[in-house]
């Protein structure tokens, strides 16, 4: 699928940042909102990611190679997802856009959403590697990039990028009757919170919500009795998100009737991203399926 590589471990953050193809985005690409070491090698980005584990090399480096090579095809990778007008009297919403992987004409698509604590977005951890995984299945994946410090933002954010891409729908050729909205930690109270009140609360128009959530590793306990049909995992040893209020979340879910999902995992810590190397390894594979299950209707 992808045969050339563009940058690898040794190459720097300087280096990435100003590849002549990407550097309009590139930015966005690595979670630099607290400061960063220009010099600093792909391979030791892991202070950039202080609340996830499992950070793996090889995947960052194919998240990082995959949106190049798509870019050196001409592919579109990154949008803008609000005016320059509203960008002009609200600064802060500069620091936003969709990354788009392109997957089949017309197939269902998911938005997903990194977790940083909502002080920094760590799509290179759990962001584009899922994109990528869902590429391979022949779905369309977005990947959020929010403002950060403030969850109500953040969540607006993401409303906006459903609109954005529901009213955008011939440009990108997507399914827009059973997408699917994917959060960890931070961005998983993001996509729960779209889930049970809608798009209209976060200033956005009454668009139809996600078929399906996906939920990792977030302590969040609510919910509503119209949540769409959740998939939760957690790690066992989580020291941020409570394994038991995420299993005590499930519980309460199914009781009330709700199609739910719930996975632990033995001996895995917070932030696992894909957990290549770990007991979580397959849990993107389980996620998947429940989607499928959700009435999506899609010719593979």
């Amino acid at each position: 699928m992808l045969k050339k590589e563009y940058l690898n471990k040794d190459s720097t953050i300087k280096e990435l940042l100003t590849y002549p193809s990407i550097k309009e985005f590139s930015k966005f690409i690595l979670p630099l909102e607290h400061g960063y070491n220009p010099n600093s090698k792909l391979k030791d980005i892991a202070y950039l990611l202080p609340y996830h584990n499992n950070i793996n090399t090889d995947t960052t480096l194919k998240s990082i190679n995959y949106i190049i090579d798509r870019s050196e095809k001409g592919e579109e990778i990154f949008y803008k997802i609000y005016t320059d007008k509203e960008i002009k009297e609200d600064k802060s919403k500069a620091n936003t856009g969709i990354f788009f992987f392109k997957g089949n004409k017309n197939a269902p698509f998911a938005i997903i959403n990194a977790g940083g604590g909502f002080s920094y977005v760590g799509s290179i951890h759990e962001g584009f590697p899922y994109a990528i995984e869902l590429n391979k299945r022949g779905y369309n994946a977005f990947v959020l990039q929010y403002r950060v410090e403030d969850g109500y933002r953040a969540t607006q954010d993401l409303a906006r990028a459903i609109s954005y891409i529901i009213e955008n729908k011939d440009l990108f050729e997507v399914d827009i009757n059973n997408y699917s909205l994917w959060g960890s930690s931070a961005g998983a109270r993001m996509v729960a919170a779209i889930g049970s009140r809608g798009l209209v609360s976060f200033g956005e128009k009454n668009y139809t919500k996600p078929n399906t959530i996906v939920m990792l590793y977030t302590g969040l306990a609510s919910f509503t009795l119209n949540d769409p049909p959740t998939f939760m995992a957690v790690g066992d040893r989580d020291g941020i998100a409570n394994p038991r209020v995420v299993e005590n979340r499930f519980n309460e879910m199914k009781k009330a009737g709700l199609k739910v999902e719930f996975h632990k995992y033995k001996n895995v810590k917070h932030g696992f991203g894909l957990g290549i190397g770990t007991s979580a390894e397959n849990w993107i594979d389980s996620a998947i399926k429940f989607w499928e299950k959700q009435s999506v209707k899609y010719e593979k």
